[in-house]
């Protein structure tokens, strides 16, 4: 079980709309407006698809995703980067820990920064992880 949305103020609705986060008794939501009605969506059916995309995303890359990371938080060293390039390559077995503990508030301000965004709709479903910067080799085949 969560305690945290791992993703809060990241993610919106179909129309732009950014989703709330609140609790229900202490299980963590997203909160979708559908025409008024709001749809409370557990986070953690959210956050681990995002967390799916993202570790297929930077599946073969681990060790460049790692550097970039250390940067990212002044840790430069051979060590740090081999550590965080290791904590990628095992992404999976990280999400429990993930969720339990959430993300800082200041990388979910910086993703917010450089444009992530996820789009859910009232299901919470997500129907996209916009990345800008980031290109797909993947076709999406009009589906």
């Amino acid at each position: 079980m969560t305690n945290k949305q791992l993703f809060a103020g990241l993610v919106f609705d179909e129309s732009g709309r950014p989703a709330e986060s609140a609790y229900v008794g202490d299980e963590p939501c997203y909160i979708v407006d559908d025409a008024g009605f709001q749809r409370y969506i557990s986070s953690e059916q959210v956050d681990r698809a995002v967390l799916r995309q993202m570790q297929e995303l930077i599946k073969g890359s681990e060790n460049l995703v790692g550097e970039q990371a250390a940067k990212m938080i002044g840790q430069e060293d051979p060590f740090s980067v081999a550590a965080i390039a290791n904590q990628l390559k095992n992404m999976d077995r990280q999400f429990d820990q993930m969720l339990q503990i959430g993300l800082p508030e200041d990388a979910r301000a910086y993703l917010g920064m450089l444009g992530f965004k996820i789009v859910i709709n009232y299901h919470g479903e997500v129907l996209r992880v916009e990345q800008p910067g980031i290109a797909s080799d993947e076709d999406d085949g009009g589906e």
